[in-house]
């Protein structure tokens, strides 16, 4: 069995932490020229899930497991909680977003007003 050479293994190295690196950049620069749609859309989809899941919950009175069902695809990553006492559902897109939804007697569900 022939043994590599050593400085081919050293060179490997190098082109791989190289392109470590490039990818590491370009993830980088997507976050900074993404970020700021990627987090208007979180929004969205938490605001949109709070709203559905606190109707689905406190006006059809399903549970709140059902709720999903009604979300649009792609809202995979907004996940639901809800507070039986308050009468309000709470959605998050993990690290993104956050948004509540709240049911009153007379205007049904309302979300939480909006942070700048």
């Amino acid at each position: 069995m022939a043994m590599a050479n050593p400085s081919s293994i050293s060179s490997r190295r190098r082109a791989g932490r190289w392109l470590l690196g490039v990818a590491a950049l370009l993830l980088g620069l997507l976050i900074v020229t993404q970020g700021a749609a990627l987090r208007r859309k979180a929004e969205a989809g938490a605001a949109f899930g709070a709203r559905v899941g606190c109707s689905c919950r406190y006006v059809a009175g399903r549970p709140l497991a059902q709720c999903r069902t009604d979300f649009e695809p792609g809202m995979k990553l907004v996940f639901l909680s809800d507070d039986d006492e308050t009468r309000t559902v709470t959605a998050r897109v993990p690290l993104l977003a956050r948004q509540s939804a709240t049911w009153r007697e007379g205007m049904g569900c309302a979300l939480e007003p909006w942070r700048d």
